[in-house]
């Protein structure tokens, strides 16, 4: 009989632990937070940005988090989905919100208390509240790792996908708010977003320091094509062949790997002849 009753007693936390959550995330950030929050046994899907954690590539890819399907996301039977600010709006997403799946938005922006943000809404979601606690105090801690003392230093970022030619990173984006969350100065001014690299701009930049992704030098074939780019030979930074590769979101995305990611930026700019 006691047995019994105890077999009913736990069949609330059965059904409970069977009822888990099945997580569809938009947005490297996102998905990178899932994983700070120890949450990752939820997710079912992920769109093309995400691919850190390298394991999350092993999940179905839902394509590019503003040319979503809703069959596709829908096939995957999700009880919520995590979407960037990137994501919205989203003609998709109201479809698939309108089939009874939870679709929380989760805030942008280029600053310390983004990612802040992002990472409560993001644990309030999943119902990870102490977890989202915790992992806020570890970033709060990194980001104050970062000298504040500014460093009269100038950091040209090159936006280069393969083949695509490549650009440079002007006001009002997440590489000029990266930069100067480091302390160090962007080499563009005057343009707001991205444009096309011209010979006389980049010379007039007289960048310290070239910044670009791992995957965008590789796509121009290596190093060596890098200092071949317009006018970029004839810079402080061509001159003494100094770049810093990055993983574009760990410095761009404004997730868990950010903070880190503005520290090694600073450390390279300190070191700079």
């Amino acid at each position: 009989m006691k047995r019994l009753l105890a077999l009913i007693a736990a069949l609330p936390m059965l059904a409970f632990a069977t009822a888990q959550e099945r997580v569809v995330t938009l947005g490297g950030d996102v998905t990178e937070i899932v994983y700070a929050l120890g949450a990752n046994s939820a997710l079912v899907a992920r769109d093309s940005t995400s691919q850190w954690p390298a394991e999350v590539t092993a999940l179905p890819d839902v394509g590019y988090l503003r040319q979503l399907n809703v069959e596709g996301i829908l096939s995957l039977r999700p009880t919520l989905v995590l979407a960037s600010s990137q994501a919205q709006p989203s003609l998709v997403l109201q479809k698939v919100q309108e089939s009874k799946v939870k679709v929380v938005s989760v805030p942008g922006g280029y600053s310390a208390d983004a990612i802040d943000g992002k990472v409560s809404v993001i644990a309030e979601a999943l119902g990870k509240q102490a977890q989202g606690d915790a992992l806020r105090q570890t970033l709060h801690a990194e980001m104050a790792k970062i000298p504040t003392q500014p460093l009269n230093k100038r950091v040209l970022f090159i936006l280069s996908h393969g083949g695509s030619g490549a650009m440079v990173a002007g006001q009002q984006t997440a590489a000029d708010d990266a930069i100067k969350l480091a302390g160090v100065q962007n080499a563009m001014q005057g343009f707001d977003h991205y444009r096309t690299m011209s010979q006389e701009g980049v010379i007039a930049s007289l960048p310290d320091l070239v910044v670009i992704s791992a995957d965008g030098l590789k796509g121009m074939g290596g190093e060596a094509s890098l200092w071949k780019l317009p006018g970029l030979a004839q810079t402080p930074a061509g001159r003494n062949k100094q770049v810093l590769v990055v993983d574009d979101m760990a410095l761009l995305g404004f997730g868990p790997r950010t903070p880190q990611a503005l520290l090694q930026l600073r450390q390279k700019a300190e070191q700079l002849p």
